[in-house]
């Protein structure tokens, strides 16, 4: 059982504070424009809608196999035998309640109370708070300009050293959240063949796959069988309300995993796994999106750093611009807060992703429109001015 002080453990995430003032203040009449949350302006694929309707008027929507529908599970490892090139066996594949219960699965079926496992800092808030809920140990790991932005052997290695301990897990997410961060298959190996040389399971969060700008999109099914990979059809595929996700396991752990989602989950919705199996197919549709995304991130790349919000890492990837805001604050959730209330403008405290440094920093997500990504910096920079 978790204790009180562990739940008091768990630190808030700021962006649904943001994000819940900012559906607020736009229901009372405001012109407000969020660039808090990692929302795709985009809707899901018609072809996941339709497919959807048409499962509403069979009517029959109930449980499915806890590891899911065999045809959606096929049908992924029919997508990274076409995106990557690599031979997935369908059973190794669980579909999910979105990531985030790929994680909860993935970190109660690999460790115990009391194990270590290394994230990046600055990186995704959620990681933190859920190894923590659980009784894991949080190993965060430094990366910068130094370390390409993403974990390396050698800054795993040192985190040990001065921890005193040796981890049990390593998560690592590429296309990163805040950063943008795409890991090269070449960094990835690196650390795939340190982990296994170390007997540390590699967790690989991947979902932001397919929103890469030029960058190397790697897969760590590409270097081995052994990782643990998490991914979602949230980003990508435009689907965050339906909340469905899927994991690649190492043949050995697809059946502690199940017996873990009978448990907490039953299943995944079947309206979301219908929906999901038909979004497979609407690649064209959404590199549409994908290519608003480019050109967003193209117009942030240059209008940010105007504003004198420089960019604190490449935006290789997902719809993330992580800014250093030192020139106007050292308070970031206050500084995005007012920003709000001044200005209409949501957007997210670098505190969230960063303990130490993130006072100093913003993140703004690009996953909407061009008109919103224009006005929204049009009214920061008479603010700001």
């Amino acid at each position: 059982m978790i204790s009180i002080s562990k739940r008091s453990a768990v630190e808030p995430f700021h962006a649904m504070d943001i994000l819940a003032e900012a559906t607020r203040r736009k229901a009372e009449g405001r012109p407000v424009i969020s660039m808090a949350v990692g929302q795709p302006g985009h809707p899901a694929p018609q072809a996941a809608l339709s497919a959807a309707r048409t499962a509403l008027e069979g009517g029959r929507i109930g449980y499915t196999d806890a590891l899911g529908m065999t045809a959606l599970r096929q049908a992924l490892a029919e997508e990274y035998r076409r995106r990557h090139g690599v031979a997935v066996d369908w059973s190794r594949i669980v579909v999910t309640t979105g990531s985030s219960a790929g994680f909860n699965l993935a970190f109660l079926s690999l460790f115990d109370v009391g194990d270590a496992v290394a994230i990046a800092r600055p990186g995704y808030p959620a990681y933190r708070s859920i190894l923590a809920a659980l009784g894991l140990k949080v190993i965060e790991v430094a990366v910068g300009a130094d370390t390409g932005y993403t974990l390396t052997p050698e800054s795993l290695e040192r985190a040990q050293t001065e921890a005193g301990i040796r981890l049990k897990g390593v998560l690592l997410a590429s296309p990163a959240n805040p950063t943008g961060t795409v890991t090269t298959r070449a960094q990835l190996t690196d650390v795939y063949n340190y982990c296994q040389g170390q007997g540390i399971t590699l967790i690989s969060d991947e979902i932001y796959h397919g929103l890469t700008y030029g960058a190397e999109e790697t897969t760590a099914l590409e270097i081995g069988g052994e990782a643990v990979i998490i991914n979602s059809f949230s980003k990508y595929y435009c689907m965050t309300g339906w909340r469905i996700g899927w994991m690649v396991l190492p043949d050995e752990l697809v059946r502690p995993v199940e017996c873990v989602a009978q448990s907490l989950y039953i299943s995944a919705p079947e309206l979301s796994q219908i929906a999901a199996l038909a979004a497979l197919g609407a690649t064209e549709e959404l590199d549409g999106y994908k290519a608003a995304c480019r050109a967003n991130r193209d117009f942030l790349a240059k209008r940010l750093p105007e504003l004198g919000l420089p960019l604190l890492s490449p935006m290789d990837g997902a719809f993330y611009a992580y800014v250093d805001a030192s020139r106007f604050t050292n308070d970031s959730m206050a500084f995005a807060k007012r920003i709000l209330a001044e200005t209409d403008v949501a957007v997210t405290p670098g505190r969230d992703f960063d303990p130490l440094e993130g006072h100093l920093a913003l993140r703004l997500s690009y996953a909407g429109t061009m008109q919103e990504m224009v006005e929204a910096t049009n009214r920061l920079e008479k603010w700001l001015a």
